[in-house]
């Protein structure tokens, strides 16, 4: 499922780059990328720590302040997010778009009651009342499923555990009901009963609410269990993308291959994961080509002189590799 430009409330991003000033020059974060989201569709970002997934959703959410610079094209509704007034898009960030942060404890005012701060956002987006407000707020703690949800709105984010604290920040986001909702790694530093319980309710609202989900992890298994289609990110770049289904049975570009050997496949013959040498490189100073190509196995002199263009192998499949049917034949292998 993939939305079109302008059409209905889908989201449509095309060639977004977010670049940083710093000491050691301009860091490039995030680099042309376009991803489409449908109606009621969940799709992953995933990739290592440093990869642009967490700027790609701040960058949609006009959250990057100087020194960062987006450029690009952010289409929600037939409109520009990025070419938008601040004003507009304040209108926008919290009632029709919201995002759910890394870590509740910092995102989460640590001074205010948690029932204050969910009222914050129906009183910039709401004409309700106070009476209808406190109502309200009751009644996303309970759609959260945190109990004693009356007594636990006059508390404040220290007196809540974890997994509650992660509640109580879906709660703030889904307060107007949003069309799309950015999930940045929702259940990091959660157990995985609680990661569980998390994921089954965002999965619940998504049906319940027919809201949009791009969601950041870099736990693969999360992706398998959530999400309608994937796109992997390495040095700000989308290197694949494709249902979940097609790419977790044939990875087609190294990087993807290299994630999806270093997790347990359950059923196969008992045998060494796999591991990606060496590490990501730094944002200032990418490597000329496949930023991947220094760690790569499949790299040949192409790689190293030229970027391989993000290109269409079917309806909902892209690559960016010059060697993807190499690689996907020596998965089959497997």
């Amino acid at each position: 499922m993939s939305a079109g430009i302008g059409t209905g409330l889908g989201l449509t991003v095309r060639g977004l780059t977010t670049l940083f000033d710093t000491p050691r020059g301009m860091a490039l974060a995030v680099a042309d990328v376009d991803l489409d989201v449908g109606p009621g569709e969940m799709v992953g970002l995933v990739g290592e720590s440093g990869s642009g997934k967490s700027v790609t959703l701040r960058s949609i959410m006009g959250l990057i302040q100087t020194p960062g610079h987006v450029t690009g094209k952010v289409e929600w509704g037939g409109r520009d997010l990025v070419a938008m007034p601040a004003e507009e898009l304040r209108r926008i960030r919290g009632s029709e778009i919201a995002m759910i942060f890394q870590e509740p404890m910092t995102a989460l005012n640590p001074v205010l009651p948690v029932g204050l701060q969910l009222e914050e956002n129906l009183v910039a987006h709401t004409r309700l009342n106070a009476r209808e407000r406190r109502a309200r707020a009751l009644e996303l703690m309970n759609i959260v499923g945190i109990p004693a949800a009356e007594r636990r709105l006059n508390e404040y984010p220290h007196q809540f555990s974890g997994g509650m604290r992660q509640r109580a920040m879906i709660a703030i986001a889904l307060a107007c009901s949003p069309k799309l909702l950015l999930a940045d790694e929702p259940t990091t530093a959660l157990d995985v009963t609680i990661q569980d319980q998390i994921l089954k309710l965002l999965l619940d609202l998504r049906d319940r609410l027919a809201m949009s989900v791009v969601l950041v992890t870099h736990d693969l298994g999360v992706i398998a269990g959530t999400c309608d289609r994937m796109a992997v990110m390495y040095a700000g770049r989308i290197v694949e993308m494709g249902t979940v289904i097609d790419v977790f049975r044939q990875p087609r570009h190294p990087y993807t291959r290299g994630l999806l050997g270093s997790v347990p496949r359950a059923g196969a013959v008992r045998t060494m994961l796999s591991s990606i040498e060496g590490t990501p490189p730094g944002l200032t100073d990418l490597p000329a080509g496949c930023a991947f190509h220094p760690r790569c196995s499949f790299a040949t002199d192409i790689c190293r002189q030229e970027r391989p263009p993000l290109q269409s192998l079917g309806a909902d499949r892209k690559v960016a590799c010059f060697h993807h049917d190499r690689v996907a034949a020596a998965e089959a292998i497997l």
